[in-house]
């Protein structure tokens, strides 16, 4: 059983589902070890008390320089063994500290079909643009914003007559459908 650490900002939708399938699933191979948020009392945080996982509040502002921030953020991975990070809406850049740490063992997902909206609003961009088709994107995390290297895309066809809102919970019904399947696959190539 590969450990995961998921990291969020906010809402943690993407949190709850990789949790509840890997406790639903006899054939996941990892288990979400615990939460490591950005921002005291996140939705994020209630989700990770409800579903009994551990929550880590490490707030940036509290260390004097980025670097010392993600070294504390590396002493609660390596005190809970952790193997691999998924990102869930964590909306900071990760820099080569965290990087060296854990290199190419942090992914994240990303609401838009890559390269097209990168950035912190991939569907309200896609949206905002007329797009006629957008997506959801899994990638390893790099220092760009959302240009690391491809792990799996699925796209969505944007209907005629959709608001935003309808955009969101379709995009968010394909992310928690294939966060889980894709972290699994990553976690037995670890394993192996």
């Amino acid at each position: 059983m590969v450990k995961i650490a998921v990291f969020a900002s906010g809402n943690g939708g993407n949190f709850q589902s990789i949790v509840e399938k890997s406790k639903e699933d006899k054939y996941i191979n990892y288990s979400v070890e615990l939460l490591i948020v950005d921002k005291k009392n996140s939705y994020a945080e209630k989700r990770a008390k409800n579903l009994g996982i551990p929550c880590y509040i490490v707030i940036p502002k509290e260390f004097s320089t980025k670097e010392n921030y993600e070294k504390k953020i590396i002493e609660i991975l390596n005190e809970n063994e952790i193997r691999l990070i998924a990102l869930a809406g964590y909306m900071r850049i990760i820099s080569s500290t965290l990087l060296k740490a854990y290199e190419n063992k942090i992914v994240n997902i990303h609401p838009a079909y890559l390269p097209n909206y990168p950035g912190k609003d991939g569907i309200g961009d896609a949206f905002k643009a007329g797009a006629k088709e957008t997506g959801v994107t899994i990638h390893y995390v790099d220092e760009g914003v959302d240009s690391g290297e491809i792990i799996y895309q699925e796209k969505l066809k944007i209907k005629d007559g959709w608001n935003i809102e309808k955009l969101e919970e379709e995009i968010h019904k394909i992310e928690h459908r294939i966060y889980p399947a894709i972290l699994n696959e990553l976690s037995k190539k670890i394993k192996d």
